[in-house]
């Protein structure tokens, strides 16, 4: 874990961000893989998902939901997450969501059952404030582009996390309008428990 050694110091306890995780070479490949791929479009967002395929409306990843293991462009990225200490074993579970302006994710806990202790998501294209809460306590954080954002322990188990459904965030120079942002959110799916859904997951 030395790259995220000196990651900056967040109000969330387990949540780690690292600015610049990959380079904007990368990150145009990334898109051009992304988009060459074909879109699901039951969501009021377009998705992508790869190594399984999670089931909104159940809150679950089914038994029969393998779809195989992760394309040769999502394996580097699965394995140095692995290299990097932060995933026990590379991640076989990735889930790419489209953001326009305006769009965004109600605040939700990644279903637990399904899913192991951390969560690593990488954004590409455009930015955005990520507001991470608890009770009555808020934390927004904003991602930049190519930024890596690391849940683990209580901002994985105890914290919601969601984007705001707006055209622009607030910033210290004003508002910043949005972009189109692409997510990949990396995981480990828990095989014994695929017949587990949660209700915290949107």
């Amino acid at each position: 874990m030395d790259l995220f050694d000196d990651a900056p110091q967040l109000d969330v306890p387990g949540l780690i961000y690292q600015p610049d995780y990959i380079d904007s070479i990368a990150e145009t490949s990334l898109l051009t893989a992304i988009d060459a791929a074909p879109w699901i479009t039951d969501l009021k967002r377009r998705v992508q998902h790869y190594g399984w395929r999670y089931d909104y409306k159940a809150r679950s990843v089914p038994p029969d939901a393998y779809l195989g293991p992760l394309p040769d462009w999502l394996t580097p990225l699965a394995h140095r997450l692995a290299d990097e200490g932060l995933f026990g074993a590379p991640p076989d579970q990735a889930i790419i969501n489209e953001y326009l302006p305006g769009q965004g994710i109600a605040p939700h806990i990644d279903c637990e059952p399904c899913f192991g202790p951390v969560i690593a998501s990488l954004s590409l294209g455009g930015s955005c404030v990520m507001v991470f809460s608890r009770e009555e306590r808020k934390a927004p954080i904003t991602l930049a582009p190519r930024s890596m954002v690391v849940m683990t322990g209580e901002a994985r188990e105890l914290w919601k996390h969601g984007i705001p459904a707006r055209k622009s965030d607030p910033g210290p120079g004003g508002s910043a309008l949005r972009g189109r942002r692409v997510s990949v959110t990396f995981r480990v799916v828990n095989v014994r428990n695929l017949e587990t859904s949660n209700d915290n997951h949107p």
